[in-house]
């Protein structure tokens, strides 16, 4: 996991910086075995898409071309030129001495904000859902083909923050609750992105998990869980080589996220990152201890929207003239940024920005969708979770069982003012395919679900009857044999309408669907940024109920070729259903100018099994149209050649139809190391398989030292504990079907 050693002095730097909170607990493992260096196991690999030049080669060339600027030159390469002046949201003037062109930054994990010609790609929470590594990789790859050919240089994303609060409002920019879930997507996103010459930038860092009061308000957290969660997917991204970081705009145990020295100790001293950090738009407080904490530059480089002053620019000139800032922070900041930029080969014929996010008619209209649509089409599908069947997906196209089929809901249609009509998508009007927010992006078409339904079951000769009226959905559906209620949630940015107030459908949606379930039987569809409260799930009318996220500008087809059968589900939940939202371990602090973070490593699933809680629907749960048995689980140690536990388990399918499924390894380390909230298992690594009707395959997982390791607070180290290690092999965080221990 992270490096296995740190100084002295850090740890004392960040225990005064506030970042060591665990004081109570600073001494439990001190009183317990464990093995700080086991030299037997290797951290986990990482096969690195990297056809570039070498960091360390990028560094020394940026380093030259230093001599060849003014002091005045390297501000403006760490400052933004200023909100809607150039094309992109983010800019940074060229340089032509050095043969810098400058940078274009632009939002979004979605695609390209603001331009034409652009794919809607689903979003993050659907990537994560998928639980498959390649198609988190291609995501990447797809989107970066797209920014580059926009000429965008830097993206901002993928977004990383945990879904500690169900109703955060950006949840649906990242993966959920789980940090390794988020590990894997950030780095196979991001080499995604970066094999096509863009650099990504990870956010928000750190501890950026709601939206309300996010500029004012301090996220109060242990170290511990720091280390574990919230920082784990950034280590990942670190990892994976990321050119970029951006830091949040909330304060971490007091101190703004964009001045905390200790935050960026960890993130350039500890992780090894080499590529620059960038604040958040207008999350910058300061000039000096800004840029003397760590950041590298400032964005959009006006202090607010309002003003065209900023931090940094002349005024950073005169902090280093009079020793505020030492000139040597000042070529680092430019030396990371310059090195990011010849790193990935963008001195050499990057494309030229051709579009304009505040001046459309501006643009060059350069259309670099190719065949995305395809790749979108199978994602959405592929994260399309299948909660509840009873027998009644899929719907046949070939026998008479239900000659007319009702679509109620306005989430089944399009949208009726026209596409792309509310800036960043911050109203409901139509399906909901995206949140709202910076993370959004123009849809070139959208496919409304009612369209893709008609679209299969035209040419089959069955009727497809529909109505976005709720007052008229009943007896719609009594005119049909099957009634499919598409509901949903929203949710987004602050400068929209913040997190979701709670967790139930909005519009009125319960009420809907037992209207309809009342007088028919019923299919939900759910279109949601995160989780959301079913109270009717046991109703005996409801008979099948599949959570969609936010799949894009495919939607409609992708639900429809879930519902007909043409894709077998395996879309795995990425985040916990509760019963009730009491039962969530923490939620959105929305007066509170602190939040505190008293869950520690609990989050989600982790939560409901210390505390033997009953969820409607697990963490990973999800239903196929076919069944699969798992037999056989070893579990072998280290060898010489093999430096990690090697888990394999058979995976046998007993149906009649082909179909993927999600085998997840969880680790349950040894008891002592327990904090005082309880004990759980935690997810380490999964695999998607495709399995053929009475074929079993073998699924091999390995859990290498940087599974096994913890955050020892007293020691302020990673160290593998001793004792009896737990593996857990199954469908979900609570269907456990096979299960192996060993110990150290």
């Amino acid at each position: 996991m992270f490096r296995n050693s740190i100084s002295h002095v850090i740890l004392v730097f960040l225990i005064a910086a506030g970042i060591c909170t665990d004081a109570s607990t600073q001494t439990l493992y001190e009183r317990k075995n464990v093995i700080i260096d086991l030299g037997v196991l290797d951290k986990r690999p990482i096969q690195l898409v990297d056809p570039f030049i070498d960091w360390d080669s990028a560094w020394t060339k940026a380093q030259s071309l230093l001599s060849n600027l003014t002091l005045e030159d390297k501000v403006d390469v760490v400052t933004g030129i200023g909100w809607a002046v150039g094309p992109c949201i983010g800019n940074i003037k060229a340089k032509p001495d050095i043969g810098f062109q400058g940078l274009c930054l632009q939002d979004s994990p979605t695609g390209v904000r603001f331009a034409d010609l652009v794919s809607a790609f689903p979003a993050a929470i659907n990537v994560g859902a998928t639980f498959d590594k390649l198609l988190m990789f291609r995501q990447g790859l797809l989107m970066g083909r797209e920014e580059r050919g926009k000429g965008v240089q830097v993206t901002l994303g993928p977004c990383v923050n945990i879904m500690r609060a169900p109703e955060g409002g950006r949840a649906w920019e990242a993966y959920g609750p789980d940090p390794v879930l988020a590990s894997f997507a950030a780095q196979l996103t991001i080499q995604g992105i970066q094999s096509q010459g863009v650099i990504a930038t990870v956010k928000h860092f750190v501890l950026n998990e709601q939206e309300h009061k996010r500029t004012a308000q301090s996220s109060q957290v242990g170290q511990r869980a720091l280390y574990e969660v919230y920082l784990r997917p950034f280590k990942a991204s670190v990892d994976a080589g990321v050119g970029a970081v951006m830091c949040s705009y909330n304060l971490v145990n007091g101190t703004y996220a964009c001045e905390n020295p200790a935050l960026y100790k960890i993130l350039k001293d500890e992780l090894g990152f080499r590529g620059f950090v960038m604040t958040d738009w207008w999350a910058a407080h300061s000039g000096a201890p800004t840029a003397n904490a760590g950041v590298d530059m400032m964005m959009p480089g006006s202090a607010t929207i309002a003003t065209t002053e900023s931090f940094w620019g002349p005024n950073l000139v005169s902090d280093v003239k009079n020793g505020a800032v030492p000139e040597t922070r000042l070529d680092d900041m430019v030396t990371r940024i310059l090195a990011t930029w010849i790193k990935f080969s963008q001195d050499d014929g990057f494309p030229e920005v051709n579009f304009h996010s505040f001046s459309p008619s501006l643009g060059k209209h350069v259309d670099v969708q190719a065949h995305h649509k395809v790749y979108i089409r199978e994602v959405g599908a592929a994260s399309a979770v299948l909660v509840k069947n009873n027998r009644t997906l899929p719907l046949s196209l070939s026998n008479a069982t239900y000659k007319t089929i009702a679509v109620i809901g306005e989430d089944a249609f399009g949208p009726s003012n026209g596409l792309n009509s509310c800036a960043d998508h911050g109203c409901v009007d139509g399906t909901v395919a995206q949140g709202w927010g910076s993370g959004t992006t123009y849809f070139p078409y959208i496919v409304a679900p009612v369209d893709g339904i008609k679209a299969k079951a035209d040419p089959h000769n069955l009727s497809v009857v529909s109505t976005s009226s709720a007052s008229l959905a009943p007896s719609i559906a009594t005119m049909a044999d099957i009634a499919i209620v598409f509901v949903f949630a929203n949710s987004g940015e602050e400068y929209i309408t913040v997190d979701r107030n709670d967790l139930h459908l909005w519009h009125d949606g319960d009420a809907l669907v037992k209207s309809v379930a009342d007088v028919q039987k019923t299919i939900v569809v759910i279109h949601s940024p995160g989780p959301v409260l079913v109270p009717w799930i046991h109703h005996p009318n409801i008979t099948a109920v599949v959570f969609a996220g936010m799949p894009g500008q495919e939607t409609g087809n992708a639900i429809a070729d879930v519902m007909f059968g043409d894709v077998n589900p395996s879309g795995r939940l990425p985040y916990t259903v509760a019963a009730s939202p009491n039962d969530y371990p923490a939620h959105v602090e929305r007066d509170a100018s602190e939040a505190h973070y008293t869950e520690g490593i609990l989050v989600d699933y982790r939560w409901f099994e210390a505390r033997n809680i009953t969820p409607v629907f697990p963490y990973g749960h999800g239903l196929s149209y076919t069944t699969f048995a798992y037999s056989n689980l070893t579990v072998k140690p280290p060898s010489a050649e093999r430096k990690s536990y090697r888990v394999s388990v058979n995976v046998t399918n007993t149906g009649t139809r082909a179909g993927h499924e999600v085998v997840q390894l969880y680790l349950a380390l040894p008891m002592w190391t327990c904090q005082a909230e309880g004990c759980a298992k935690e997810l380490r690594d999964f695999n998607r398989v495709h399995v053929r009707p009475n074929q079993t395959v073998t699924v091999t997982m390995h859990l290498y030292k940087d599974d096994l390791a913890m955050w020892d607070v007293g020691r302020g180290r990673w160290v593998v504990a001793q004792g009896v290690y737990e593996v857990f092999v199954g469908a979900s965080s609570a269907d456990v079907r096979a299960r192996g221990k060993f110990a150290l």
